[in-house]
């Protein structure tokens, strides 16, 4: 039996949808990518008294509430969030915290986990799968969208992200991507997406990401998401007001594509924008070419992609007699 679990959960990528209307099968489908950081972190312990602490604690007391009363366990817990991914980013914070609190929960009680049926009960992966399948495991997720029985997106592939190649991620502070009823809004705003730039996103997903990760051939994988972001961002941008949402982190990524940076565009409804480097000095180089440009609601970082998912440890109670 446990008595405490701690778990740390991945942030990811969301680096475009493969059919937003869903006109060729399933809808949305997704590719994606979690990231060695930012992460969620929290710890569960068994209590007197039920208490929620640290950031987000709002939305985790939320989801620990209801998974009790789901799972009916009646037992009282001390919740604290070490950590959160930061929220409204475009980096899955929502759908990792319900995620989360969820494993915690269960392991603590010794009950199998079950991310998926977890996840919509707590109302995440309504569109994407990346979140739900970074929390198994890491690595270039590739989902084929929200089939007519409604449950989690199936992950079809799922690639290895070479250790060497790196994240530049670029970060506003001062502002937050569309959330909530203005995101179901701006879905239902938007036109149908055009059957040929499905086929077209497709074709970069199967004929250049894919090959360009598993050769390891990094002009290849990173002009694929370009290109792909580039379809993407258009069809969004009249929900958003352009390309990407923060015109700061517009001009940042601009910043970097004048440097030569490769693999450039915006991670879900935004703010934040990323871009891909082959190595960590080609990442350091290209930061420095944009250190005029920063401004105090900017952050831009260097990050690894991971190739693992959720990290889980328990302390566990001393059983008299064994």
């Amino acid at each position: 039996m446990s008595n405490t679990v701690k778990i740390r959960v991945p942030s990811r990528l969301h680096l475009g949808f493969l059919d937003p209307s869903g006109d060729a099968g399933g809808r949305f489908g997704s590719i994606g990518l979690p990231l060695g950081e930012p992460e969620t972190a929290v710890t569960l312990s068994r209590a007197g008294e039920t208490s929620v602490t640290g950031p987000d604690s709002d939305r985790a007391g939320r989801h620990l509430a209801t998974l009790c009363d789901h799972l009916g366990i009646r037992a009282r817990h001390r919740l604290v969030v070490e950590e959160a991914i930061p929220s409204h980013a475009g980096l899955g914070s929502g759908t990792q915290i319900a995620l989360a609190v969820a494993a915690a929960l269960r392991t603590l009680h010794g009950l199998p986990l079950d991310p998926g049926a977890d996840a919509l009960l707590l109302s995440r992966g309504n569109r994407s799968g990346i979140g739900i399948a970074s929390f198994s495991d890491g690595g270039v997720i590739i989902d084929a969208g929200k089939g007519p029985d409604g449950g989690p997106p199936p992950v079809i592939a799922r690639i290895p992200f070479p250790d060497e190649w790196r994240v530049i991620l670029v970060l506003d502070k001062g502002h937050e991507g569309l959330h909530g009823d203005d995101e179901i809004e701006a879905f239902r705003r938007l036109p149908p997406f055009p059957r040929e730039g499905v086929g077209e996103i497709c074709a970069q997903v199967v004929m250049g990401v894919m090959p360009g990760l598993i050769q390891q051939d990094f002009h290849a994988f990173a002009s694929a998401i370009s290109a792909i972001q580039q379809m993407v961002g258009a069809h969004f941008a009249p929900a958003q007001g352009g390309a990407f949402t923060s015109r700061r982190v517009d001009a940042l990524v601009h910043g970097l594509a004048d440097a030569g940076v490769a693999g450039l565009g915006q991670s879900s409804w935004g703010p934040t924008g990323f871009a891909f480097a082959p190595s960590e000095e080609a990442a350091l180089a290209f930061l420095e070419a944009i250190e005029d440009k920063l401004v105090p609601e900017t952050e831009v970082r260097i990050v690894r992609g991971r190739n693992f998912g959720a990290k889980i440890a328990e302390n566990h109670l001393d059983m008299v007699g064994s």
